[in-house]
């Protein structure tokens, strides 16, 4: 045993040991950082991706009869990082940062103490963590702290689930023993993440009930759309339980509406006499813009652009709307910048709580036998990792003010990155509102894209349309490496002329997620697009206007 004993760390704090998990820990640091190049995006080189990378992979893997050494391993750790994409200015294709130093201090105090967030007997850290940050983050955003709780989870999914199950058990307390009643409806845009379309499959409200609602030019939530469905619904006998409010779409940064869907939802609720319809802001993408909701931009004190100061006004006009929400999330490993996965759902009243907790007897062996009032038999996971420290770790580092920094970079990068587009493009639209997204289309000649949104083009002319856009993003990503854009299928959906079924627009993404990224580097985003535009160009023989 004694021999086994020298793979863990010591009991006692002897030097020998830790000693040689610091130089194990700083061989990984030298190893991983010997395979940076600032030029590219990868730690080392890519390996060759045939279609039976993963066959071959998955055929040689067996567990060795004896256990290598620790150097060993991490040689064979260092083979599957060779390869792996690194978040530096090079990489502007979705909301994937670099986490920041002081997150990953926090995730390894997490490992080295290796807590369950279950209970705060088993993880006192973890549950004092997620103590602070769910009080810290509850002031921030404009809920009462004293009313307000949370925990995390796994991503804005887990927080959309979680939400979806609060807003069933409040409105029919039974239905945790009975079932779900077959008449529920849950409302959300068109272009809400699929989290809420997973979520209706798992709760069992099925997605025949759910519900999709067209969206503006600035892709938020059309509120027209909204009531007219929900007044379908309630006419043959539905009942509005739940309504997604999309803060900060996935592609595009659309944010809808808070204050204006709560108004609806207070009128359908006062004219046909229903309980009233619980509201999550899937504020996983944006949220972090609530940290400029109490910035004074009269005195602006971090002397932001004009430019920077107008969209971030705009934002705060939107997010301090998000009180009005029953629940939301901060999802930090998205601008948050800390490792995945660290994302806290939080609920604007506690009192929600009692409907989906476990009866003390259903959890003997943890239940409310810990140091004070923390438990969370509440949660759908049992298990829970300590992420909350990585997240108290970033805000203690970083602060609002390092925050606010970091996220008005993220605007001022994308409006020189569209003024440089525009300027050197003559057949480019961008397609979305200023945010730290630019999306944008690539037209074969002149750009069209108002008159796809007013329904003038035909199908074919549509789909000629996405073709260009799609050939180019396959030819674009053959050199991921040197500059990653992202792209999506699916930016909205429009009218075609001679088609009923409205279409997909295929788009462009620059997502400014580093702080790598800044302003010194457009222009080499610029050129590379310039660079294979034109070879792109001179493959098909297209003459751009």
């Amino acid at each position: 045993m004694k021999q086994l004993q020298q793979l863990f760390p010591s009991v006692d704090g002897n030097l020998e040991q830790r000693n040689e998990l610091v130089t194990h820990l700083k061989s990984v640091i030298n190893k991983i950082d010997a395979l940076k190049d600032p030029s590219k995006l990868t730690l080392g080189d890519m390996p060759n991706y045939t279609e039976d990378y993963y066959n071959r992979m998955a055929q040689q893997a067996v567990i060795p009869e004896k256990g290598i050494s620790i150097n060993e391993t991490i040689d064979e750790l260092m083979s599957l990082v060779e390869g792996h994409r690194y978040v530096n200015q090079n990489y502007v294709a979705n909301a994937a940062p670099l986490p920041n130093i002081a997150s990953i201090v926090g995730n390894l105090v997490m490992v080295l103490i290796n807590g369950n967030n279950i209970w705060d007997v088993e993880g006192p850290t973890a549950a004092s963590a997620e103590v602070k940050i769910t009080s810290m983050l509850s002031k921030i955003l404009g809920y009462d702290s004293n009313k307000s709780t949370g925990y995390t989870t796994w991503g804005g999914q887990g927080a959309v689930f979680n939400s979806l199950r609060f807003a069933i058990a409040r409105y029919s307390p039974d239905s945790n023993q009975t079932g779900i009643p077959n008449n529920l409806y849950v409302f959300c845009s068109e272009l809400s993440h699929y989290s809420l379309y997973k979520s209706v499959e798992a709760t069992g409200i099925g997605i025949n009930h759910l519900v999709r609602v067209k969206l503006n030019d600035d892709h938020s939530m059309n509120l027209d759309d909204l009531k007219e469905k929900m007044e379908e619904v309630i006419s043959k006998g539905g009942i509005p339980i739940y309504i997604l409010a999309t803060m900060g779409t996935t592609d595009t940064f659309g944010i809808d509406d808070l204050e204006g869907i709560k108004n609806i939802t207070q009128e359908f609720e006062r004219t046909n006499s229903i309980s009233p319809i619980y509201i999550h802001a899937d504020s996983a993408m944006g949220g972090m813009y609530a940290f400029f909701n109490d910035y004074d931009f009269v005195t602006n004190p971090l002397m932001f652009e004009p430019e920077v100061v107008e969209v971030l006004q705009v934002y705060q006009q939107k997010f301090t709307k998000m009180t009005l929400a029953d629940s939301m999330v901060f999802d930090f490993h998205k601008l948050g910048s800390t490792p995945y996965t660290s994302s806290l759902f939080l609920v604007k009243d506690s009192e929600n709580l009692k409907y989906v907790d476990l009866d003390a007897s259903e959890t003997p062996y943890v239940g409310n036998r810990g140091y004070g009032s923390y438990h969370t038999s509440y949660t759908l996971e049992c298990s829970r990792m300590g992420s909350a420290i990585g997240i108290y770790a970033s805000l203690l580092a970083l602060g609002t003010e390092g925050y606010q920094q970091l996220l008005a970079n993220y605007i001022r990068v994308n409006i020189l990155f569209r003024e440089k587009l525009k300027s050197n493009f003559s057949n480019v639209a961008i397609t979305n509102d200023v945010s730290p997204i630019t999306t944008f289309r690539f037209y074969p000649e002149a750009v069209r894209w108002e008159e796809e949104l007013s329904g003038s083009l035909n199908t074919n002319e549509i789909n000629r349309i996405n073709q260009f856009n799609e050939e180019f993003a396959e030819l674009i990503g053959l050199e991921r490496d040197i500059v990653f854009f992202g792209n999506t299928s699916k930016l909205r959906l429009i009218q075609a002329a001679d088609n009923q079924t409205r279409l997909p627009v295929y788009a462009h993404k620059f997502f400014s997620i580093s702080p790598y990224t800044t302003v010194e580097e457009v222009e080499r985003y610029i050129d590379f697009l310039k660079e294979h535009m034109e070879i792109y160009r001179k493959t098909n023989e297209l003459v751009l206007v």
